[in-house]
């Protein structure tokens, strides 16, 4: 039995602030940072940019889920923003495919999953070829030579932009697809085929917004990202509380 929880009044100003993060430290990167390639803050600054890329799909995730806001128009809004500047992506094509993960996890439909390899790597060239597109390609050409056409150099584009989106969407498989997915099961995926991190939420947060708590997320998918480690919480302590009865 899945649970259901209602919107909470922090669904949109958390993701106004992660959005307001990737872009501001975005634009810095590009027009006003004093770096060189050679400098060694550019590396932080790239992690950086690629982990507030991660939370920037989280985000249009969420959205997809109904969490940022009760008012749907307002989850559309959240979800096709963050999704359009994440890589470019279509909102409602995510919405379809991820309804149909959720609807049969592993399953012959999941668009999420591997049925021929379980290895990383195969399984991740699957998966972004799935969900590619032509237009998705031409959206992401448009916005680089955009931003050559107002001056930006192609370095900073690069490091910048285009190898921290890269990155977090490796984040995003390995944490929230592969991790939590991968073959074969265990007892402690059931019923949603889905595992669990090891309960830690700092590496949780760090990892992937504690989307590595991905059996909780498919218990509950209407629980936002930021509660996901109460639920780890609870769902430690049940054994132990029915152990004391």
């Amino acid at each position: 039995m899945r649970n259901h929880v209602p919107p909470g009044p922090w669904g949109v100003p958390i993701a106004l602030t992660v959005l307001g993060a990737w872009l501001g430290h975005l634009v810095w990167l590009l027009a006003a940072a004093n770096l060189s390639l050679a400098s060694p803050l550019t590396s932080l600054h790239i992690a950086l940019q690629a982990y507030l890329c991660t939370g920037l799909f989280i985000t249009g995730h969420d959205a997809m889920h109904g969490t940022v806001s009760r008012l749907r128009w307002v989850n559309q809004a959240v979800g096709m923003a963050a999704c359009f500047l994440f890589a470019g992506l279509s909102y409602r094509r995510l919405v379809v495919n991820h309804r149909a993960h959720h609807a049969d996890p592993t399953g012959p439909d999941d668009p999420d999953f591997s049925t021929r390899t379980q290895s990383f790597w195969p399984w991740f060239a699957t998966f972004m070829v799935r969900y590619t597109t032509w237009l998705q390609i031409l959206v992401m050409a448009a916005k680089f030579n955009l931003l050559l056409l107002l001056g930006v150099a192609q370095w900073r584009i690069v490091a910048f932009w285009v190898v921290p989106s890269l990155l977090g969407t490796v984040q995003l498989f390995y944490f929230g697809t592969y991790l939590p997915h991968r073959r074969p099961d265990t007892p402690d995926m059931v019923p949603h085929h889905a595992r669990s991190l090891p309960r830690n939420h700092l590496w949780a947060m760090l990892s992937c917004y504690f989307f590595g708590y991905h059996w909780e997320h498919h218990q509950s998918p209407s629980t936002p990202w930021w509660h996901l480690w109460k639920m780890r919480d609870a769902r430690q302590s049940a054994p132990a509380q029915e152990a004391r009865l």
